[in-house]
C-alpha cells in the first residue's frame, strides 16, 4: 500500500478516533487516505492552535491520544503553543505535520524548517520519518510514548514525497505493559512515617485525576480523615462534599487554605507536578517533612526535597496504603483543617444571594454556575483573571470536571477546548468560561462549533482589559499599563457565526439564562459585564487574614 494508507492503518491500530487540524498540500497524500478510514473522524478547524486544543482535551478526558494536524511551515508553527500546553499539563496528543520533499531538505527551500528540533522542547518526542517502511515501529513508539506517565505530546513529521511510496509494511499489534509498583519497603517506610505524624495533610496533584488513583486516594482519606488540599488541576480528586476536602490551593499569595498546609507536621504529596504550584509559595522556609508519592522520582528544587519517595503506579501506591491501614488504623488530629474547611464554605456563600445591576461579582458568577452544573458536566477556564477565582471558588464532585490549564497556562484554550469536550461527553453539559481577551484569541473556533453542531455555552467575563496582567500589576507597583481594547458587538458576533446569544446585565438573570442557553440546541454564547474590583479586594483581605482555628 502507499505509505500515507499505512499511516492511517497505524492509526486506527491504536484506536485513534479523532484528528483535529488544517491540512496544506504537502499532507495531500496522507488526508486523501484519512478519507478512507472507516474509524478516524477528522474535524477540520479554523486554525492550528484551536486544533491542538481539541486535541489536548480530547487526551485529558479520555486518557488516550487525539491527532492535531498541520502542514509544514506555518501550519506546523501555529501548533505549537496548543502542543506545549497539553505537553506540560500531562495530556497524551498526536502532532502530525507535513514537510516537503526529503530531496530538498538539505538547502534553501519555499517554507522549509527544522519543524522537528521546533517541537523537541515541548514534547516528549519529535521525529521524522526517514522511511516508508519504519512507519509501524515510529507509530507504535510515539502512541506509547504519548500515554506513559506522565502522558505528553509526541510529534512525527511526514514528507511528502515519502508518503507517496508503496511499502508492504503491516501495522504493529499494540501491545500495552502494566507500570511498576513501589517496592514494598518504600510502604511500609512511607506508612511509618505518616503513623509517626500528628497533623498530616495531603497536596494532590494532577496524577490524581486518573480515575483508579481518585478512587484509591479516597478510600484513604475515608479510613484516616487526612484532609486534601488540591492543585487547580487536581479538582474533583476527592469530592468537595467530603468532610476531608479542604478545596484549592495555588493562587500566588497565601489564602486560607495555605493555613491548613501551615499547621501541617507532614506534607502528603501525591501526583503533584510542580509545574502546578512553586513549592516556595507553600514551603518557603524549605522545612517541611514531604512524603513524594508519585509516577515519576521527585524534580529537584530546594523547596521541595522529600524525606521518601514511593515511586510507581499511583493507584497501586495508595492501595498499599489502604491495605496496611487496614491492619493498623490511623488518628489525627485534623481540628486546624476542619476550621479551614469551615472558613472557605463560608467565604463561597458570602455572595450567594448578591443583586447587582450593571455588573457581576465573580463569586456570584461561580456560586450559580455550581447549582447549574451536574456532578459529571465539564466547566473548562480559559487563562486570565478569571482563572483565579474559577480556581478557588469552583469546587467539583469528580474527577475532570473543571479543566484548568495550569503548567503552560496558555490563553485561548477554553473555546476549542469546550469542543472536544462535547464530542467525548456529548450527553454532559459543558461550559467554558473566558475573559474577553483570551476568548477572542481563537474566536474563529466559533464557526468549527456551529459546523459540527456542538452543545456548548461559553460565558465570557467582559472587563475590556488584559484583567490578570492588570491586577498583577496594581499588586506589585500600584497601577498598570496600558491594558485596555474594545470588543465586538456580542449578539451581532452570535448572530453571524449562527449561535445562541445572550447578554445578562444583573446578577438575578444569570441563573434563568445559563438554564436556557444549556437546552438551547447548538451553541451558545453569554456574556455579562464582570466586577473586577473584587480582584484587589481579595488581595487586600488575604493580606490581612488570619489562619482559621
Amino acid at each position: 500500500m502507499k505509505a500515507s494508507a499505512l499511516f492511517v492503518k497505524c492509526l486506527e491500530e491504536e484506536n485513534i478516533e479523532y484528528i483535529f487540524g488544517v491540512p496544506g498540500e504537502e499532507n495531500a497524500d496522507f488526508m486523501m487516505s484519512l478519507e478512507e478510514s472507516e474509524t478516524i473522524k477528522f474535524i477540520l478547524t479554523r486554525h492550528e492552535q484551536g486544533a491542538a486544543f481539541m486535541a489536548e482535551i480530547y487526551g485529558r478526558l479520555t486518557g488516550n491520544p487525539a491527532g492535531c494536524l498541520g502542514t509544514l511551515g506555518p501550519g506546523a508553527t501555529n501548533l505549537l503553543t496548543g502542543v506545549g500546553d497539553s505537553n506540560m499539563d500531562r495530556a497524551p496528543m498526536l502532532v502530525l505535520t507535513g514537510q516537503g520533499a526529503s530531496t530538498r531538505l538539505h538547502k534553501e527551500s519555499h517554507q522549509v524548517m527544522d519543524v522537528v528540533s521546533m517541537f523537541g522542547p515541548v514534547t516528549k518526542w519529535a521525529t521524522t520519518i526517514y522511511h516508508e517502511d519504519t512507519i509501524p515501529e515510529v507509530v507504535r513508539k510515539a502512541v506509547r510514548l504519548a500515554r506513559t506517565e506522565k502522558p505528553g505530546a509526541v510529534h512525527i513529521e511526514l514528507c511528502e514525497d515519502i508518503a507517496k511510496r508503496e511499502t508492504d509494511k503491516r501495522p504493529m499489534a499494540v501491545k500495552k505493559f502494566r507500570r511498576s509498583v513501589a517496592d514494598d519497603k518504600i510502604m511500609n517506610q512511607v506508612f511509618a512515617r505518616i503513623r509517626e505524624a500528628r497533623n498530616p495533610i495531603i497536596l494532590a496533584g494532577n496524577g490524581c485525576i486518573r480515575r483508579r488513583a481518585s478512587s484509591q486516594l479516597r478510600q484513604f482519606c475515608e479510613k484516616t480523615g487526612i484532609g486534601v488540599v488540591n492543585t487547580f488541576m487536581a479538582k474533583g480528586c476527592v469530592d468537595m462534599d467530603a468532610a476531608y476536602s479542604l478545596f484549592t490551593i495555588g493562587l500566588g499569595t497565601k489564602d486560607v487554605v495555605t493555613c491548613a498546609i501551615d499547621a501541617a507536621d507532614l506534607v502528603i504529596s501525591i501526583g503533584f507536578d510542580l509545574v502546578e504550584y512553586h513549592p516556595s509559595l507553600w514551603n518557603p522556609n524549605s522545612d517541611k517533612a514531604v512524603l513524594h508519592l508519585d509516577f515519576l522520582p521527585a524534580e529537584i528544587d530546594e523547596n521541595y526535597h522529600p524525606e521518601l519517595e514511593a515511586v510507581g503506579d499511583l493507584a497501586h501506591s495508595l492501595w498499599m496504603l489502604n491495605e496496611r491501614v487496614d491492619s493498623e488504623p490511623l488518628s489525627f488530629d485534623m481540628g486546624q483543617q476542619a476550621a479551614v474547611r469551615r472558613d472557605m464554605l463560608e467565604i463561597f456563600r458570602e455572595h450567594a444571594e448578591d443583586d447587582t445591576e450593571g455588573s457581576i461579582r465573580p463569586q456570584k458568577v461561580l456560586w450559580d454556575v455550581r447549582q447549574m452544573m451536574g456532578p459529571e458536566d465539564i466547566l473548562l477556564s480559559d487563562v486570565g483573571a478569571h482563572k483565579m477565582w474559577i480556581a478557588r471558588h469552583y469546587q467539583c464532585h469528580e474527577p475532570n470536571t473543571c479543566l484548568i490549564p495550569n503548567g503552560f497556562c496558555s490563553m485561548g484554550f477554553a473555546l476549542p477546548g469546550a469542543i472536544a469536550a462535547s464530542l467525548v461527553h456529548p450527553e454532559r453539559r459543558v461550559l467554558a468560561i473566558c475573559g474577553d481577551a483570551g476568548f477572542m484569541m481563537n474566536v474563529q473556533e466559533m464557526e468549527t462549533a456551529r459546523r459540527i453542531n456542538s452543545n456548548i455555552v461559553v460565558m465570557v467575563w467582559e472587563d475590556h482589559a488584559y484583567g490578570l496582567i492588570a491586577w498583577k500589576q496594581e499588586n506589585e507597583f500600584g497601577h498598570h499599563t496600558e491594558l485596555s481594547f474594545g470588543n465586538p458587538d456580542w449578539r451581532l458576533l452570535a448572530q453571524s457565526f449562527a449561535w445562541h446569544g445572550h447578554i445578562v446585565p444583573n446578577s438575578r438573570d444569570l441563573q434563568a439564562v445559563l438554564e436556557s442557553a444549556f437546552n438551547e440546541e447548538g451553541p451558545s454564547l453569554v456574556v455579562l459585564p464582570i466586577d473586577y474590583n473584587e480582584n484587589l479586594k481579595l488581595t487586600h483581605s488575604l493580606g490581612e487574614m488570619i489562619c482559621p482555628i
